[in-house]
């Protein structure tokens, strides 16, 4: 069983930035990925970025170049840098961790393990 814990979340202008955590607890290092999903109220899960157990990190277009997803394994804590905030960004953000990274940034296959979210709010 694993337990995700995301804290971080917050309100920003247009152009700010935020780093979200995400505290990993009950984690086998070597058998799952972790990462961010998003859902904005009506939309679709929306994934973000994973990191894979051999340290390979996925994004999905609407965060490459602006998000960073990060790791710190002696904290047992997951990041998520996030700089240039666009209003689009604007959703509540989930921790998530799988065996596959597949299922956290491909939006909608069920993913294992999720967080009780952060909000994020992102405003012009």
């Amino acid at each position: 069983q694993v337990q995700l814990q995301e804290s971080g979340g917050g309100s920003v202008q247009s152009g700010g930035s935020l780093r979200l955590s995400c505290a990993v607890s009950g984690y086998t290092y070597n058998l799952y990925c972790l990462g961010w999903f998003r859902q904005a109220p009506g939309k679709q899960r929306e994934g973000v970025a994973a990191v894979n157990n051999d340290g390979t990190t996925r994004y999905t277009d609407s965060a490459k170049g602006r998000f960073t997803i990060s790791q710190d394994n002696a904290k047992n804590t997951l990041y998520l840098q996030m700089n240039n905030l666009k209003p689009e960004d604007t959703a509540m953000y989930y921790c998530a961790a799988d065996l596959s990274c597949s299922p956290i940034v491909n939006g909608h296959d069920i993913i294992s393990y999720s967080g009780q979210g952060t909000q994020v709010t992102v405003s012009s």
